[in-house]
């Protein structure tokens, strides 16, 4: 296949490192302002030095992405919330021209997924969005193997930020606002962490399981949604007296979406640590089935992108 990346950040750039040994070629790589476009196939080696070096990532305008030869735009802007732009226009912009499209943005898929659909359905083009959610944890294709009608829920652990503050306070008897300056000092928490810590993050990605599993009807602001700011260090000792710990869980399932921090058994399975995420399945005809690694990261979140693109059809 023939790949158009839209993005640079570190899926964009991994992506494009690991095309290659997918069997594919990148034909466009852009940021925010400047686009590498060679039909032939881009020099990835060159377009990444460049980048790194503070430089343009190339000579053309970003706008000129969609007038190259490629079979599948590969999504991987940052994401917005709201009207989930320029997100969904990128993606309506490849379906009307009949390509492919594979996401890593969330907005798109979680705060405009009937528009999407019908977008689709008017399309010669496909659309998929495994990196949406859980990074490389495979996720929506198994859902997809079971079928969604077969699933009756969806539960866990699905944002690493806050998994690693709650498992540094457990550990060390910390304060949150101790354990959130150590995670921004490693690299683990951004400079602003809100979108992590209220919850949102997570929430996104099991509005996204939500509209799987009904085929639409959730965005956002459907979502019960509570973070960890405001849990003391003392809740992780009394819960730990228990035999228990806290976790930033989320459930999707036909009656909507919730997002909040509960007691889990200390050493059960929702119990992950670290910046680990963690996914259990319920199925109708299959029991439940749970699949953990790291939800987040580039080389990760690669694999799943690159993964929806091996399951595309040849246009």
């Amino acid at each position: 296949m023939r790949l158009a990346v839209l993005g640079s950040g570190s899926v964009g750039t991994s992506v494009v490192n690991l095309a290659g040994e997918y069997g594919h070629e990148v034909v466009a790589l852009a940021d925010s302002s400047t686009a590498a476009i060679d039909d032939g196939g881009i020099d990835v080696e060159n377009a990444l030095e460049r980048k790194a070096g503070g430089n343009p990532v190339g000579d053309h305008d970003p706008d000129a992405v969609f007038e190259t030869d490629y079979d599948v735009l590969v999504e991987v802007t940052p994401t917005t919330l709201g009207d989930a732009e320029p997100g969904f226009t990128h993606t309506k912009r490849a379906l009307e021209a009949d390509r492919h499209v594979v996401l890593a943005n969330k907005g798109p898929v979680a705060e405009r997924y009937e528009e999407l659909q019908d977008l689709v359905a008017a399309s010669a083009g496909s659309i998929r969005f495994e990196a949406t959610v859980g990074g490389a944890i495979p996720v929506l294709s198994t859902i997809e193997d079971c079928t969604p009608e077969a699933v009756t829920a969806v539960r866990g652990v699905l944002n690493g930020t806050a998994n690693f503050i709650l498992t540094r306070m457990a550990a060390e008897g910390l304060d949150y606002e101790h354990v959130l300056t150590e995670a921004q000092d490693l690299g683990v928490a951004e400079a602003d962490p809100s979108f992590d810590v209220d919850g949102t993050d997570a929430a996104l990605k099991f509005v996204i399981l939500a509209n799987v599993l009904n085929d639409g009807g959730f965005s956002l602001e459907d979502a019960t949604v509570d973070g960890i700011e405001n849990i003391p260090g003392s809740a992780l000792q009394l819960a730990a007296e228990d035999g228990r710990t806290i976790r930033l869980i989320g459930e999707a399932t036909r009656d909507g979406v919730r997002v909040g921090p509960r007691l889990v058994p200390e050493h059960g399975a929702l119990a992950v640590t670290g910046t680990q995420n963690i996914v259990e399945i319920e199925t109708r005809h299959a029991g439940s089935l749970a699949s953990s690694g790291r939800g987040a990261g580039g080389p990760e979140t690669a694999t799943a992108v690159l993964s929806d693109v091996g399951r595309l059809p040849e246009l």
